[in-house]
């Protein structure tokens, strides 16, 4: 087949994920060869369920997804599973070869090179042997790319490529991708990202179960949809202020009797194709609402006391001595390189006294760790809510809930089923009830969708009890106040 050909056709695709949860209804649209592709919608709206389509991970209810024989498609995942956090590195790379590959170690040397995670001479003879879950965040996320990017594939499916990245991580991801000659498909909510390298959005409307196909770079395919969104706003309240006039009509004229009667019901039939005219403007519209997170009373003038932090530098932790105290109300950012120790720093924090490290008596902590590991995936989003309220009361719940658009079916949803994004929303919502005296927030725009992102910094800078902060994102951190700012890389320097 030709360059310009469908490489990937779906016609007439309907899965459901179940009897409650509809993805795609009847869906048509094709992937020529070659194209840099992004897929958008809502969280929770299916894009990964079509990623597992297109692996075959998944198969269809109706329709056909006509696949172009011989093609590979290899996908890099949104996070490493659990249970692969403990396989060595080379294991991790193994896996992904249903056949033994006997010349994997220059192999994996070479894919290493590509995400920038080259080891140095000290530490080659024993990189490979190093368990996965030992690297941080953003070291684990370069590692889902070179497992995709070893198996050479002719498609590549990334899925939110640059969550944990830092900033020059998502730079050489960007320049790699721009000279990239095969087809990509990804998903992500970093506008910019997107904006460097894609020529096209498949846009998965949840409201028609659909994918619609759009032309252009991110942004100005972005300003589409906003206009097409206002446009169907628009209609929709011209046809309701023109029902609403003719129902007071209606019920004037069938008031008269005789000939207006017959008027009355000539105009009944003008509103019944009015009302059928309307269109329901797409959910993927809707934010989630503002708010507050309200910290607990009695929080202490000085909240955390710092007086040394590790660092990992070449693998190894070294200790730094420092004289940092987080007063009530500050707010701290911790900046630095994939790898440092942003999450140690943090995990430690929250998890209590540390040689170096005081958190106050009695301050309540809430922690919004980035691969949502505190929240507890066997328990429904109903129960999890439950258990994050100080007062019990189901109807205030569901009204917090509501707003982070966690409602219906999703409240009878266990966590552990849920999209990365919805994790994200229903950590919110649990730091909007617990009213914590000290935030500490780890990559918390990963996975969230982009129309979140500005109710979520509103909230964050406005919050009155002291904050730690940890983001790769200068636009979310641009809105939010940040009093101090501790950069962990300063003594490598």
């Amino acid at each position: 087949m030709s360059r310009g050909d469908g490489i990937i056709v779906f016609k007439d695709v309907t899965y459901e994920y179940d009897a409650t949860r509809p993805i795609l209804k009847e869906a048509n649209f094709v992937v020529r060869r070659g194209a840099k592709l992004t897929l958008m919608g809502q969280n929770g709206a299916g894009k990964s369920t079509i990623f597992a389509l297109i692996t075959r991970q998944l198969r269809p209810d109706e329709g056909d997804i006509n696949i172009d024989p011989r093609t590979t498609i290899a996908i890099s995942r949104q996070i490493i599973p659990r249970a692969e956090l403990t396989l060595t590195v080379k294991a991790f790379f193994e896996q992904c070869f249903k056949e033994k590959i006997y010349d994997l170690d220059p192999k994996i040397d070479a894919v290493l090179e590509i995400v920038n995670l080259t080891p140095t001479e000290k530490q080659r003879e024993t990189f490979k042997e190093r368990i996965v879950g030992s690297f941080s965040g953003g070291q684990q996320a370069r590692l889902l790319l070179a497992q995709a990017l070893i198996q050479n594939p002719d498609v590549l499916l990334l899925d939110e490529p640059t969550n944990n990245l830092d900033v020059a991580g998502i730079a050489h991801l960007t320049e790699f991708l721009r000279e990239y000659n095969k087809t990509v498909l990804v998903i992500s909510h970093d506008a910019d990202f997107l904006n460097a390298f894609t020529q096209g959005v498949l846009y998965l409307n949840t409201q028609r179960r659909q994918v619609e196909q759009y032309n252009g770079n991110y942004h100005a395919v972005v300003r589409d949809i906003a206009a097409q969104v206002q446009k169907e706003q628009r209609e929709n309240a011209r046809l309701a202020k023109e029902i609403q006039a003719n129902k007071d009509k209606v019920n004037y004229f069938a008031s008269k009797g005789g000939k207006m009667r017959l008027v009355a019901k000539r105009m009944r039939d003008d509103i019944e194709e009015a009302e059928e005219n309307k269109v329901d403007v797409r959910r993927e519209d809707k934010a989630i609402r503002p708010f507050t997170i309200e910290p607990h009373a009695d929080i202490p003038l000085e909240v955390v006391k710092l007086t040394s932090y590790k660092i990992i530098k070449n693998h190894e932790p070294k200790d730094i001595e420092c004289d940092i105290v987080l007063k009530r109300g500050m707010h701290l950012q911790i900046v630095g390189p994939n790898g440092i120790g942003k999450t140690t720093l943090l995990e430690s924090l929250a998890g209590g006294h540390t040689k170096g490290e005081e958190v106050a008596p009695g301050v309540k902590i809430g922690y919004y760790r980035q691969d949502f590991s505190n929240l507890d995936f066997d328990k429904t989003v109903f129960e999890t809510l439950m258990d994050s309220m100080p007062r019990k009361v189901e109807e205030e719940m569901r009204s917090i809930a509501a707003g982070f658009l966690l409602f219906g079916d999703v409240m009878k949803t266990k966590v552990g089923n849920l999209s990365e994004g919805q994790k994200g929303l229903v950590a919110f919502a649990k730091l909007r009830m617990e009213g914590a005296g000290l935030l500490i927030l780890d990559e918390p725009t990963n996975h969230i969708n982009f129309r979140h992102i500005p109710v979520i910094a509103e909230a964050l800078n406005s919050y009155k009890g002291a904050m730690i902060l940890v983001s790769h994102v200068p636009e979310f951190v641009e809105k939010i106040r940040i009093d101090e700012v501790l950069d962990l890389a300063k003594k490598l320097r």
